[in-house]
């Protein structure tokens, strides 16, 4: 099981080019950052979290392009993997977002993981013109588009809400098959989608029974007719090494954790204490 840590990124703080070099440093796989393009003071939507309008950081609103933020974070490493946790694609240009997403993987040699959401944000989502109640559908769409353009030389889609000719669009990603994690409450109908369409599941900060999701969201993959194990990439809160050695034994791909968005010499002091905390573990 690997260990990766996201940043909450803001105008504020550590940035995300000092902060993924910290992480690579600190000896973690995979550096995360999240995606809003912006936050409608008017909001129907609940928070997942507060259950109301009310927002638990105002991060949320402050929040860098992710990957703008990966692109500045591919310049000064070279292992670690460059990912987000979450973005949100139907709120772009799918072949736009295609050569972002296979620039990034060809600059950085191949270390790209998108990690997708369908958006909780209805309001945010409205902006961008996604009709109500087909996220999913939309998501799907885009997923299925941007692999076209990432992996055949001649490219072409047609759907409700994605439609290309034939096309070339290069550059291709280096990974023949980049990974597509989508972050959700470990849910049925989640696991059923993420078992359809995606590589694996990322869970939320409110998911609880780990072990039963996990068992979950496999039962789906094999009923889908997938082949092996989804990848599954779990956020933690503290380092609790009984937890890890569970995790670790249900096949779990990473424990992804929180840093905090400070300066730099706080940032470094805090990866290097959890870092030596989880060597300890092993």
């Amino acid at each position: 099981m690997d260990y990766g840590l996201v940043l909450f990124t803001s105008d504020r703080g550590i940035s995300p080019a000092i902060a993924a070099k910290a992480a690579e440093d600190g000896g973690f796989s995979t550096f995360y950052v999240p995606e809003h393009t912006h936050i409608p003071i008017k909001r129907e939507a609940a928070h997942p979290g507060t259950g109301g309008a009310e927002l638990p950081d105002d991060r949320y609103m402050r929040t860098l392009d992710p990957w703008v933020s990966l692109g500045a974070a591919c310049a000064v490493t070279s292992k670690i993997r460059l990912a987000t946790a979450v973005a949100i694609p139907v709120e772009h240009d799918p072949i736009t977002l295609a050569k972002s997403i296979a620039t990034l993987d060809h600059m950085s040699g191949g270390r790209v993981t998108v990690g997708v959401g369908y958006g909780w944000n209805t309001d945010e989502l409205a902006d961008h013109n996604v009709p109500a109640g087909r996220r999913r559908t939309m998501l799907r769409e885009y997923i299925e588009a941007m692999r076209q353009l990432w992996e055949n030389e001649e490219a072409s889609y047609s759907g409700e809400f994605v439609n290309f000719g034939p096309s070339w669009a290069w550059p291709k990603t280096v990974q023949k098959h980049v990974p597509v994690i989508v972050g959700a409450g470990g849910t049925e109908k989640n696991f059923r989608w993420i078992a359809k369409n995606a590589d694996g599941w990322m869970s939320t900060p409110r998911d609880e029974d780990i072990t039963g999701k996990i068992v979950a969201l496999k039962e789906e993959w094999k009923t889908a007719g997938r082949d092996g194990d989804p990848l599954i990439y779990v956020l933690a809160g503290k380092p609790d090494p009984e937890q890890l050695a569970t995790w670790r034994e249900l096949g779990v791909t990473e424990a992804i954790f929180g840093m905090p968005d400070r300066s730099e010499e706080e940032v470094r002091a805090y990866i290097e204490r959890l870092s030596g905390k989880l060597a300890a573990f092993a």
